[in-house]
């Protein structure tokens, strides 16, 4: 994952920011009363990607990966739309307790824009991401970093037509989204009022979206590890926000790791596994990998 990559991440000051101001307020407001409920798990489950995870003689991914994984941030749907065979053949690969975390195909999202053409293609895009069933975790659709507020009206539009069958995740990536203070409240509102998640994407180059705005009770975080030793406190001080926004009232947290350059997101992944084990004590499967 290049989005934010940099040269010097040892220059970088990757401290969290702190929560916004509503953010508390938001969580007092949800209903807290469900199951603590925590997906940990990687972009691809492509070997190749997954450098050193895949024991010798490995013939399928998928089986193995779900068998350390509860979950998948699934980026192979942002590229096109499988036959809908395909997305049975996924359910039924995968244990009962796993999910699917798709990305919404670019024609809706980076082609189309979510103008008045994006539509036929969204609807065909549920219709076959509905094959996941009851393994369907949140949709994510993630905006081009150039879809700035002036596309303001498009994004009315999209939460008004969405189905609410759907979980979903709005990722913006224009600074002004988040730096316009009175953009980010009507932004921060619509999705509150829609109850749509509002992805937190933590990477190197780009600290200017770090946001720390939830907008209803799900953390769906993507963090973008930088191949560089300060990933790991990184996941500490994540492990330690997220504590925070549960004892709040956070029952739901999608966390995602990658790298700039996907060497060891697994290991990184079995360490903050083990961190959040420890934390909220729990019993998450932790991902068998050579290091550990």
């Amino acid at each position: 994952m290049k989005f934010g990559k940099v040269d010097r991440p040892d220059l970088i000051d990757f401290t969290l920011p702190k929560d916004h101001p509503n953010l508390a307020d938001v969580l007092a407001s949800v209903d807290s009363n469900g199951p603590l409920k925590i997906f940990v798990g990687c972009a691809k489950w492509n070997r190749q990607e997954l450098k050193n995870f895949y024991p010798r003689g490995t013939k399928e991914e998928l089986p193995y990966y779900s068998s350390q994984f509860n979950c998948i941030e699934l980026n192979a749907t942002f590229y096109r739309i499988f036959p809908i065979e395909q997305y049975a053949t996924w359910y039924d690969t995968v244990p009962d307790t796993f999910k699917f975390f798709p990305k919404v195909v670019q024609n809706v999202s980076h082609l189309r824009r979510l103008n008045d053409m994006a539509y036929p293609a969204l609807d065909n895009f549920l219709m076959a991401t509905a094959g996941f069933q009851d393994k369907l975790g949140t949709i994510f659709l993630q905006m081009h970093p150039n879809f700035g507020p002036k596309n303001w009206d498009r994004v009315v539009r999209l939460v008004e037509y969405w189905p609410k069958e759907f979980p979903l995740a709005l990722e913006f990536r224009h600074t002004d989204w988040f730096n316009d203070v009175y953009v980010a409240n009507e932004l921060y509102n619509l999705l509150e009022e829609k109850d749509i998640a509002n992805v937190l994407v933590d990477t190197a180059g780009r600290r200017d979206i770090m946001h720390m705005q939830l907008t209803n009770n799900e953390a769906f975080v993507r963090f973008v590890g930088a191949n560089h030793s300060s990933d790991y406190h990184r996941l500490d001080e994540w492990v330690e926000r997220l504590w925070e926004w549960h004892t709040l009232g956070l029952n739901n947290i999608h966390f995602f790791i990658h790298q700039n350059m996907e060497l060891e997101s697994p290991l990184l992944s079995a360490f903050f596994i083990r961190k959040i084990n420890e934390k909220f004590r729990i019993k998450l499967n932790v991902p068998k990998t050579l290091a550990f």
